[in-house]
C-alpha cells in the first residue's frame, strides 16, 4: 500500500538514489553528475516546515518524493517556491506523482506559500499534463537554456497561485 509521508533523514539515501538515476538517464534535471551523500545532506537541511521535503513509499521502500525549495533568497520571493517531483523508474506511470504532487501542494498551501513554479523540460509531456491537472498554468518557455546528453533543451515555466 502505498503511503505519502514528510521525509525524514532516514529517507535520504533514497531519494538520493532516485534523484541520481534520473540525473543518470534524463532530462528532467540538469544536474549532470550524481550527488553525494554530502550535497544531498546539505540540500536537505534547506527545507522545513515551509519548504518540505514528502516521500511515497510502498511496502517498506521509497519510491518517489518531491520537495518545495525556496525560489530565491531576495526576500520579495519569500511566498513562492519551486517544485520539484521525482518517482522511481520502475514505479512510474501508476499515479504515484499524482499523489505527492497533491500532497505537497497541500503542505505549501498549508505554509502560507502564495506560488509554486515549476520547470519541466521540453518532451516531458506527461509531467506537464499532470502540473496543468493540478492547476497549474504554462506561463512560458526559456529556449535553449539547458545542454544535456548533447542537446540544447528548452524549459518550461508554469506556475500555481493558491488562491
Amino acid at each position: 500500500m502505498l503511503s505519502i509521508r514528510q521525509a525524514t533523514l532516514d529517507d535520504l539515501d533514497a531519494i538520493t538514489e532516485i534523484y541520481n538515476e534520473a540525473i543518470l538517464k534524463t532530462v528532467a534535471t540538469f544536474d549532470t553528475e550524481p550527488k553525494t551523500m554530502e550535497e544531498q545532506k546539505r540540500w536537505f537541511a534547506g527545507h522545513g516546515p515551509k519548504y518540505p521535503i514528502m516521500v511515497a513509499e510502498e511496502d517498506g521502500l521509497i519510491v518517489g518524493w518531491a520537495s518545495l525549495s525556496m525560489w530565491s533568497d531576495r526576500c520579495a520571493y519569500a511566498d513562492t517556491a519551486e517544485i520539484s517531483l521525482y518517482v522511481r523508474e520502475t514505479h512510474q506511470g501508476r499515479g504515484i506523482g499524482k499523489k505527492l504532487l497533491e500532497a505537497i501542494l497541500h503542505e505549501g498551501e498549508k505554509a502560507g506559500l502564495h506560488t509554486v513554479v515549476a520547470r519541466i523540460t521540453e518532451g516531458n509531456a506527461v509531467s506537464i499534463h499532470l502540473f496543468k491537472s493540478a492547476g497549474f498554468e504554462h506561463i512560458g518557455v526559456m529556449r535553449e537554456v539547458g545542454r544535456k546528453f548533447g542537446r540544447l533543451l528548452d524549459v518550461h515555466l508554469l506556475q500555481k497561485i493558491y488562491g
